[in-house]
């Protein structure tokens, strides 16, 4: 069946159709591998789920993007760049920086209008996902990316506070592919980029230095961004088994302007103007961060492995949101946290046992206030005043015990402790000072069986939590803690395949989850169109399958295919007036299916072409706002020359929305005034030139 004649019938899947597929890509796979012997391919390891392995004897859904992948033709400025290929993965709202990119995995992370949810971010072993359970993304160096791994599911109970997943980064420290290089970039909606790196080793010593400045006008009216970043690694080598480790990480974001949501109305009239309120109260946010990390590795403690790992981080953050009232925000964070692990690998008994052990503390200061502004943009009494605290412990341990040469035994579990206060300063409303004390296990339990040496099955179960944020334990009724919310419950469930096909030259990777959830965190607004508020929906069903497919049509051919089919979906959840049970749970498509396909020739020339479909979703929890699903193209073609010994030149363009698509970059859930919609950009260019040296 041909893209284009995909249908939405087509795509809707039901929990007995999974089953059938899946029964089908295994007989398929063990129709393919009877007919050939397996050669040995190159090792895959992965780490993300804290315990290094192999790749086929993880029993997890696990998905790796190298650097080719990050960076060929690529803008490196937004993370859907990178994960767009990964199943179960869907991101929005590249293009507004104020707000930030929203992350789904399995449909969690979806809630948050801001910030990321739900989902646990690493960046070389540092959690960017707070104590509190939120996430920022703005100081995550794509440039220096070598390597991005994403968890899909019940694993990520080894991470603490969040249900969906992990997406764990790592940047380059110089060891491998030394040198300098330097990077412009220009594009359409006053697109601005430049990067220079450089890194290398020497002796003990090695170094990578990336610094980058970004400059977009934006498509629509208040969408312009402004923002510096500097990352860089240096390593000293302490002997052949320990190494000491410094991360510096400096963001600047002295603007980046918030267009606001449209409603139906406004988009037919210009899909790029802002929001009245954006414009007429200059909606905006500013962000200075700084953060330094210190990480020791010493792989001879004894007969294992131990690491330890701490930072410390500094952030400054104002805001006007775009709502008369009470919506001039700020704060300034500290925020530190470290960790110590110990792997071991010993025998129990005849059976190889790897585990590891480990502890993770943090802290979470923020100082906030809150005033109140005026139609006409004047900012004028302060509303709130407090410092708001969160502190995390956890520990866990897991172990992989392998009864077989091709059976192992995964078990996992966690003990985390979160506490968070309040302490309020502004008390013309009374003190409404507070705090919440969580204590939560998690566990997960996987079987793997390597039936090849290039095929694996493996099944998985595991639970984890989600404890609303700060800014979810807002009280409708003033400051303090909303009492009515609690934190939210997730079981996990997943059967999946994936393997090598000689014959064929194909990867493929087929997951099938459940997950059932308690106490759902769902968004709504204030009647009077103000603040975002969170209530407990509840219980809600996710079900779906991930394929990801990559196939070597050739020598210079690939094609590579992310599909996700899934239902996401109210159990029980009604308020006083309404009942929303069996209804979709807003702002998630349940069919997506991306395609790549790359020529690579000489000389670093290549070409990607490249589809998304993205299905329809609903934007409210009542279902009566739906939203079309659509098709985008984008492009990519590249080039690269020689001009010395050590000197390379490569330019590259790339064309996103080919066919100049209407669709949306965001859906704002449950908006008020029927404001649902920020329209993405039509047709756009941008090219670069880089010097390598």
């Amino acid at each position: 069946m041909s893209n284009a004649t995909l249908s939405y019938a087509t795509l809707r899947v039901t929990t007995a159709s999974l089953g059938v597929l899946s029964c089908f890509v295994a007989g398929q796979t063990w129709a393919q591998t009877s007919q050939t012997d397996d050669t040995t391919l190159a090792t895959v390891e992965v780490t993300a789920p804290r315990l290094a392995r192999e790749l086929y004897a993880t029993p997890a859904a696990v998905s790796t993007i190298d650097q080719d992948a990050i960076a060929q033709g690529q803008q490196r400025t937004r993370l859907d760049e990178s994960l767009v290929r990964v199943p179960g993965v869907f991101l929005q709202n590249r293009d507004n920086f104020a707000q930030g990119q929203r992350i789904s995995i399995r449909g969690f992370g979806a809630r948050a209008p801001f910030g990321v949810r739900g989902i646990t971010v690493m960046v070389d072993g540092i959690p960017y996902t707070l104590p509190d359970g939120q996430a920022q993304l703005d100081a995550i160096d794509l440039d220096s990316a070598e390597r991005i791994e994403v968890i899909r599911g019940p694993s990520s109970v080894l991470y603490g506070n969040a249900a969906g997943g992990v997406i764990d980064i790592t940047t380059a420290d110089g060891r491998e592919n030394p040198g300098s290089s330097v990077r412009t970039e220009v594009g359409s909606d006053g697109y601005r980029k430049a990067v220079v790196q450089t890194g290398g080793a020497q002796g003990d010593w090695s170094h990578h230095v990336s610094f980058s400045a970004l400059n977009v006008d934006g498509y629509r009216e208040q969408s312009s961004t402004e923002k510096y970043l500097l990352n860089a690694k240096l390593r000293r080598e302490l002997g052949s088994d320990r190494a000491l480790t410094a991360i510096i990480n400096l963001l600047d974001n002295p603007r980046s302007e918030d267009p606001g949501a449209l409603n139906a109305s406004e988009v037919a009239r210009g899909r790029d103007q802002a929001a009245p309120n954006s414009l007429a109260l200059d909606a905006r946010q500013n962000v200075d961060q700084q953060l330094l990390g210190l990480q020791y590795e010493d792989l001879s403690v004894g007969p294992g492995e131990f690491y330890l790992k701490g930072f410390i981080s500094q952030r400054d953050f104002e805001q006007q949101l775009p709502y008369v009232g009470d919506s001039r925000i700020g704060y300034q964070r500290d925020y530190l946290g470290a960790s110590a692990e110990y792997h071991h690998e010993v025998n129990l008994g005849s059976l190889p046992l790897s585990y590891i052990t480990g502890v993770d503390v943090a802290r979470q200061d923020d100082e906030r206030f809150r005033n109140d502004v005026n139609p006409q943009g004047v900012v004028s009494e302060q509303l709130a005043e407090e410092t708001q605290t969160a502190t995390s412990a956890g520990v866990f341990a897991q172990g992989d015990l392998a009864l077989t040469e091709q059976v192992t035994l995964s078990l996992g579990a966690r003990f985390d402790r979160v506490e968070l206060e309040v302490d309020d300063r502004y008390l013309d409303d009374g003190d409404q000072s507070g705090e919440q004390t969580f204590n939560e296990w998690s566990g997960s339990a996987g079987l793997s069986y390597r039936y090849r040496p290039q095929h694996q099955a493996y099944i998985n179960t595991g639970t984890a939590f989600e404890t609303p944020t700060f800014s979810e334990f807002a009280n409708p009724a003033g400051g303090g803690f909303n009492p009515a919310v609690e934190p939210q419950k997730a079981w996990n469930r997943e059967v999946g395949l994936r393997g090598y096909v000689e014959p064929l030259a194909m990867d493929y990777d087929l997951a099938l989850f459940s997950v059932r959830v308690r106490d759902e965190l769902v968004p709504y607004e204030e009647e009077n169109g103000g603040r975002t508020l969170y209530q407990n929906a509840g219980d809600t069903d996710r079900d779906g399958i991930e394929l990801a497919l990559g196939w070597q049509l050739a020598d210079q051919w690939r094609l590579d295919s992310a599909l996700t089919l899934a239902r996401y979906e109210f159990d029980q959840f009604a308020t006083p007036t309404e009942s929303f049970g069996g209804n979709r749970i807003p702002g998630l498509p349940e069919q997506t299916w991306v395609n790549q396909l790359t020529w690579e020739g000489i000389d670093e020339r290549f070409a990607t072409l490249e589809s998304q479909y993205v299905g329809d979703l609903v934007a409210d929890n009542a279902n009566e706002t739906e939203v079309d699903s659509y098709w985008l193209v984008n492009l990519r073609v590249g080039d690269g020359w020689q001009l010395g010994s050590d000197t390379r030149l490569n330019a590259y363009v790339g064309v996103r929305n080919l066919l100049d698509e209407e669709h949306y970059a965001n859906v704002r859930l449950n908006g008020t005034f029927g404001r649902f919609y920020e329209p993405a950009p039509g047709r756009s260019v941008y090219g670069g030139l880089e010097v390598r040296f």
